[in-house]
């Protein structure tokens, strides 16, 4: 029996972070993750995805995080119900998260609600330009990729040496 989810998607509103009575955090969102495929009109559709997230986990989100950030979840589906004031049942679905992966630099959601774009408030303009405090200490600007159009093997000399001791298996 499997149950994993991963989404990529932009939050709808600002996260609400709440504490359980013994002080434990708990943060619930909404992304919206777009569909494949398109309509019968040519339009791309969302689908709304409840999430939960627990602990230091659910601060960090709510930090963050806000309105338009693009995030990814990792978790799993987890269904409830309860009695709705109407006194009919309710049911949910929501996705617990495991890991919430921030997938934009802070401001960037803020510097395209300027731009046009119906995501985020702009008010976090001023703050740093950088993933939360686990990679201030990288300059923004440095990448830790290569380039495609850059070969890192164009001035070898044939083929390269590879000891057993350098494998990871």
């Amino acid at each position: 029996m499997i149950n994993r989810v991963v989404l990529v998607g932009r939050l709808t509103k600002d996260p609400e972070l709440r504490y359980t009575p013994s002080g434990v955090a708990m943060a619930r969102f909404t992304l919206a993750v777009n569909r494949t495929f398109s309509n019968q009109q040519g339009e791309r559709e969302a689908d709304f995805i409840n999430c939960v997230v627990w602990r230091k986990q659910a601060e960090n989100t709510a930090n963050f995080l806000k309105k338009g950030s693009l995030a990814g979840v990792e978790g799993r589906i987890q269904t409830g119900s309860y009695e709705g004031q109407d006194g009919k049942r309710v049911y949910t679905t929501d996705v617990v998260a495991d890991s919430v992966q921030f997938l934009e630099p802070r401001s960037s959601s803020g510097e395209r609600s300027q731009g046009g774009q119906p995501f985020g408030s702009g008010q976090q303009q001023q703050q740093q330009n950088s993933f939360p405090t686990y990679q201030q200490n990288q300059p923004m600007n440095q990448q830790n990729y290569t380039r495609v159009d850059e070969d890192p093997f164009a001035n070898s000399s044939g083929p390269i040496e590879v000891s057993d001791d350098d494998l990871p298996f």
